[in-house]
């Protein structure tokens, strides 16, 4: 029996002590893709923030727990969720050129990132980030470190920002919203470098999104939350062949579909 890399169990998450998620439970296995789907305000986003520690100071786990590899990481001091999120856990924000520094170039930031987390030279890691950059389709990587993140359009600060997750080769790849700024032909691009992690690299991800278009294109499994509650859970192909709640229906009649090819 395969272990699960990822699993909720019975979590509640509450900002100033207002509940904001409440009882929910999945699994990802390794190379699994799920999808979190819902409108905005549904916690989907709380959910993916949860494991990373990247709750602001007001939220928090109130209940259940959440297991990385079979460890409880609820509640992990600051050095040990350092040594997990990176390595372990990557994290592709909405807008990953926020994520950046304006004034500094894409590879020195790339640079100093592998170097919290390993000794690495900057030959090393100039080898390591274009043979990556390259598998991602990047035509021209080299030009890519020498920008500043302001000279790349926001479909590109996107991609880069999935390459930049992707260097210290996660296990698990946790995505928010990372197509929802974008036009939907970079949506479509910015999808299938997604699906290109999982098959390059075996990375299990966790990709939440408003737009169960997207998530049908993408996931193996899909959870569907409203509220800060589950509605469903289950294949992907299954929930959207025969939704069981208004909400889901809803849903599936109101988004255009990217579709596999």
């Amino acid at each position: 029996m395969v272990e699960h890399l990822l699993r909720y169990d019975q979590v509640d998450i509450s900002y100033r002590g207002e509940l904001a998620v409440k009882q929910v439970s999945f699994a990802v296995d390794p190379g699994e893709i799920l999808g979190i789907v819902g409108e905005s305000g549904s916690g989907k986003s709380t959910l993916i923030k949860a494991a990373m520690g990247l709750l602001s100071q007001e939220g928090l786990v109130t209940r259940g727990d959440i297991w990385y590899q079979g460890k409880n990481i609820t509640d992990l001091p600051g050095r040990d969720r350092r040594r997990l999120n990176g390595p372990e856990l990557g994290y592709i924000f909405q807008n990953a050129g926020s994520s950046f520094s304006p004034i500094r170039t894409v590879g020195v930031q790339l640079y100093e990132t592998m170097k919290e987390h390993s000794r690495i030279s900057k030959k090393e890691f100039q080898d390591r980030a274009l043979e990556l950059l390259a598998k991602l389709g990047f035509s021209d990587g080299m030009r890519i470190l020498k920008s500043y993140p302001f000279e790349l359009s926001g479909g590109m600060q996107q991609r880069v920002g999935i390459a930049a997750a992707m260097l210290l080769n996660p296990r698990l790849l946790l995505a928010d919203e990372p197509t929802s700024a974008l036009d939907v032909s970079v949506q479509k691009q910015v999808v299938e470098e997604i699906l290109m992690v999982r098959k390059s690299f075996g990375t299990a991800i966790v990709m939440v999104s408003h737009n169960l278009g997207v998530i049908e294109a993408m996931a193996d499994r899909v959870l569907v939350m409203r509220n800060g509650e589950m509605l469903e859970y289950g294949e992907t192909r299954k929930i959207l062949t025969d939704p069981q709640t208004a909400y889901t229906k809803e849903l599936l009649a109101a988004v255009p579909r990217l579709r596999r090819k």
